[in-house]
Parts: structure tokens; C-alpha cells; sequence
């Protein structure tokens, strides 16, 4: 090898060529293995490695992609127990893709596997991305950011709070929305008043919870930590968290769940109970899934356009394949909004 490298003139910059013959592989294996591709074998690899070290390269932007060459896909890659809230972003983002040329497909993940982002590089990696749309809370994990940007694949995030350039932002004022409900339920004359949170590990949860504790201050009430539960973003979890609320010695008289699904599942535990809604328990949601206007009574919900949040994020994504620049966009803001149904009333005492 010492023979191979003494071939470059003296002072010479390595480049991916000199790399490929001295270690004795084509110019497409150096690119994967700075790519880190998972095709290599490891004999290959290690080889090719050593080149790299002895020489010092650096590889450059364009040496990157060779081995990076773009697929026709735009990746959506998410961990979110909600089924409706996935199905809606997904068809967002074929909205924003349709007429590019670029077809959608999609990576469920568990942030909490220990293989988590291995298995997010190797889905980048085999299909080639064109680019990554990110919803909550794979949006807000900032490991998956630096793997996107070092394999140089492009992305946009969706958020409540804005983490990143414009360009690559899809923000959706969470806690806005959480002070609306909050205000609803004051102004109705509730003062009981409890909150099922989701996960810890979603900013979503934080945010919600933030905002809707802004709402009843501003009505001069306070959240009681007593009438506070965490759950899981699943109606299962909204049927055990109320059923826990439900058997306090005073129970609340309204129930705010941070999204739709919990906020179902509360419905379920105040018909076990027997409770009629909103005549002894008012419920209000977050999200206004489909669902919420199907469902009976119908939901008080506040409204994310959550198509409308995937629509966005891959016009931004694809706005370069269109000869825009996705900083410029004439895009609105995400601005939730409460809708007044029929499952919130005013408490009888």
C-alpha cells in the first residue's frame, strides 16, 4: 500500500479516483463506503478505509453523491401511535408531491428501540431519498437531523415550536391552539378542569400542556397537578387515564385531551360510567381528526390541518425540483383553531 501511495505526486490532494485504484475497487464502492452504505462487505470495506486513513482524504460534497445517486422517493418517517393522524399526513404529502415525478413511501419507527437509528440510516441509505418529511416526534430528534444532513439527503421537519431554518420548517403553533380550548372551557364556567397529556417524549405534549395552562391563567385559574395524567396519544390510554380522573372524589367537570384519540377514549370511560356528555362531563380534543365530527356526541376539537401540514412540508421538499426556493414560498401559518361542537356545554352546578 505504502508502493500505491507513494504513486501521488509530492503535496498532492488524494481524490476518490486514487482512493478506488489503490485500494483496488471501483469508484462506486469508495462512494459507498464513505456513504456508510450497508452493501460493502466488511473485507472491502476495511480496506478501503485504511486507504482513506493513509492518505488523509477527505471526501468532498460531489464525491459524497456519487454513491448517493437520488431515487424517485420521498420518504416520510415517523413514530406516532395515532393511525388517523398518520393516514392524514401521508395523504398530505401526496398532494404536494403529485405532479413531481416523486412517489411517497413510508418508514414507521420507535424512537425507543436501541436500533432506532440504524434502521432510519438503512431505509435513507436502500431507497436512495430524494427527501424526508419528518412529522412529530421523529421531527423533534435531533440524531435523525444530523444522519440526514451527513448523508446529505434533504428534509423538512413538522413541529409545534420552530427548530430549524424556514426552508426546512413546518411549524404548527401547538400551544395556540391548547390556549383556545383552555378559554372554551373557562368560559363556559368549568373550574374542575383536567388535562390528559401524551408522551413525554413528544413536544407536542409540552406544548399543549403549556398552552393550556397560558388559557386558564388567563381566566385566573391554575392547573391542578391532581387533575393532570400523562398518557400515550392512543385511545386506550384516554380511556384509563379518565376512568382515573373519573374516580377522584371530586372529579372534573370537563376533561381537555391532548389529541383525538384520547379524547374518544374519555368519551368510552364516561359511557362506562354512565356520565352524559356534555351534560355531566364536557370533552374537548386536539387535532379535529375525521373522526371527531362522527363520533357521539360530536367532538369539540381543536383544528390542525394536518393534510394541509403534509401538503406544505413536501412542497418545501420538492420546491428546488421545481425551480423555487422553499425559503420563499408564499406559504400561510399553521394556526390551530377551536371547533365548538356538541360534547362541551356549560357545568349543571
Amino acid at each position: 500500500m505504502d508502493d500505491d501511495s507513494d504513486r501521488l505526486p509530492a503535496g498532492q490532494r488524494a481524490t476518490i479516483n486514487d482512493i478506488a485504484r489503490i485500494a483496488g475497487v471501483s469508484k462506486k464502492t469508495v462512494s459507498r463506503v464513505i456513504n456508510d452504505s450497508p452493501s460493502v462487505r466488511g473485507e472491502t470495506r476495511e480496506r478501503v478505509e485504511a486507504v482513506i486513513a493513509e492518505l488523509g482524504f477527505t471526501p468532498d460534497p460531489q464525491a459524497r453523491g456519487l454513491a448517493f445517486r437520488r431515487s424517485f422517493l420521498v420518504g416520510m418517517i415517523y413514530d406516532n401511535p395515532s393511525p388517523n393522524y398518520v393516514v392524514n399526513m401521508q395523504q398530505g404529502i401526496l398532494d404536494g408531491v403529485r405532479g413531481s415525478g416523486l412517489e411517497l413511501v413510508v418508514h414507521p419507527c420507535n424512537r425507543q428501540a436501541e436500533s432506532f437509528l440504524s434502521e432510519v440510516e438503512g431505509f435513507v441509505v436502500r431507497q436512495k431519498l430524494a427527501g424526508v418529511v419528518m412529522p412529530p416526534s421523529v421531527s423533534e430528534d435531533e440524531r435523525v437531523v444530523a444522519l440526514l444532513k451527513a448523508a446529505d439527503c434533504p428534509y423538512v421537519r413538522i413541529a409545534s415550536v420552530s427548530l430549524d431554518e424556514p426552508e426546512r420548517m413546518v411549524v404548527t403553533n401547538d400551544r395556540l391552539g391548547a390556549a383556545e380550548a383552555a378559554r372554551h372551557l373557562a368560559d363556559l364556567g368549568h373550574r374542575r378542569i383536567a388535562f390528559i397529556s401524551g408522551p413525554d417524549t413528544f413536544r407536542s405534549s409540552h406544548e399543549r400542556g403549556a398552552g393550556f395552562a397560558d388559557g386558564l391563567a388567563e381566566h385566573g385559574l391554575s392547573l391542578d397537578p391532581a387533575y393532570v395524567r400523562r398518557a400515550a396519544y392512543t385511545f386506550e390510554s384516554g380511556v384509563e387515564a379518565a376512568q382515573d380522573l373519573l374516580s377522584l372524589p371530586a372529579p372534573p367537570t370537563a376533561i381537555f385531551a391532548g389529541n383525538d384519540e384520547m379524547a374518544i377514549g374519555v368519551m368510552q370511560a364516561a359511557r362506562n360510567r354512565g356520565l352524559d356528555v356534555p351534560g355531566e362531563l364536557s370533552i374537548v380534543g386536539f387535532d379535529d381528526l375525521p373522526m371527531a365530527s362522527r363520533v357521539w356526541p360530536n367532538l369539540t376539537t381543536v383544528r390542525l390541518p394536518i393534510r394541509d401540514m403534509g401538503r406544505m412540508a413536501a412542497e418545501k421538499l420538492t420546491a428546488s425540483r421545481r425551480g423555487l426556493d422553499p425559503a420563499k414560498l408564499n406559504q400561510p401559518d399553521v394556526r390551530p383553531n377551536l371547533i365548538v361542537r356538541e360534547s362541551s356545554a356549560p357545568p349543571r352546578n
